[in-house]
């Protein structure tokens, strides 16, 4: 049968948790055992389970996930570009990946192991970040989610560490997989308590790539292929959830970052506009006062004034 990501967790028989009695365990420390990046296609595994606990990450393509919940009882869960699933160890599953639909994985394998040295404990991170504590107790034997790309950098500067070899830092991996871990507890906890239907899911991603690209001379058809999208739909999309326009989005980015540049920094007016992703200056001059009602040079000077009118501790 096939369980789509968005009810997942509702309709799953619990009957496994992620990580059995884990915060009751003594204080231990996450561990990686295997990673890899493989090419699938045309690929049937056989059933299989092993005793680490395992991220399965699609960078592109389809793939099929087939986890066994019960001896009567088989979920399918279809994974596309920017989704992942975390298996609870000692789950049967297998992969499936069709030959007209090739594959990119990136693969993590850890397991728990006792704690020693003086980073905290997976207890401790637990005990500060309640998001964490939440994943550790989730019961479930299997967790899906989208991803806007934060836990796969995460996971890919894990692995680029692992594979050093004679400066390798155990200090840097430890760190890498406790932020990994926390990524997937905030992503999780951000996906259940917001019930994030499709096109809510689509228009956040949106917004979060404009966020980290907007100093680049971006259009609608970057942000589209982002999502993987046809640039038309995403605008409707865009505009239903949020009000606006996707580019009207981005120059209200762009604008609040150059009012931030223009009272906080001493970047010159001049070179503004090439830290925000416009290329004209004249057009930067003439949105930034369609937003603010100054000039730049007006803006700076006002807000300055302002600043030295009310001194500190007044």
């Amino acid at each position: 049968m096939s369980i789509r990501m968005e009810d997942k967790e509702l309709r799953m028989p619990h009957r496994a948790s992620l990580f059995p009695d884990l915060l009751s365990d003594p204080p231990s420390l996450p561990q990686v055992v295997a990673y890899y990046f493989k090419q699938w296609q045309g690929f049937y595994m056989p059933f299989h389970r092993h005793d680490a606990t395992e991220i399965m990450y699609t960078i592109q393509g389809f793939c099929n996930v087939e986890i066994v919940l019960s001896p009567t009882n088989t979920a399918r869960v279809r994974l596309k570009k920017g989704e992942f699933i975390l298996l609870n160890a000692n789950i049967a599953h297998r992969l499936i990946v069709e030959d007209e639909e090739p594959c990119r994985m990136l693969n993590v394998e850890f397991r728990f192991t006792a704690h020693q040295g003086d980073l905290p404990s997976i207890q401790q991170l637990a005990f500060a970040e309640k998001q964490l504590a939440s994943l550790l107790e989730v019961q479930t034997s299997y967790l899906v989610l989208r991803d806007p790309d934060e836990v796969y950098h995460v996971m890919k500067s894990l692995v680029l560490e692992l594979d050093r070899t004679a400066d390798k830092s155990e200090t840097m991996i430890q760190l890498l997989i406790s932020q990994l871990l926390i990524r997937i507890a905030r992503l999780r906890r951000e996906t259940v308590s917001s019930s994030l239907v499709q096109s809510e899911w689509y228009a956040k991603v949106s917004m979060d790539y404009m966020h980290q690209n907007y100093d680049r001379e971006i259009q609608v058809k970057d942000i589209a292929a982002a999502v993987n999208l046809h640039p038309g739909y995403l605008q409707r999309i865009f505009k239903t959830v949020t009000g606006q326009t996707l580019m009207a989005y981005l120059t209200n980015i762009r604008m609040e970052k150059a009012q931030m540049l223009l009272l906080e920094t001493d970047v010159p007016i001049a070179d503004i506009s090439d830290y925000i992703g416009i290329g004209s200056r004249q057009y930067f001059h003439m949105l930034f006062k369609t937003h603010t009602n100054l000039t730049p040079t007006d803006y700076r000077k006002s807000m300055n004034k302002h600043k030295f009118d009310h001194p500190e501790g007044s």
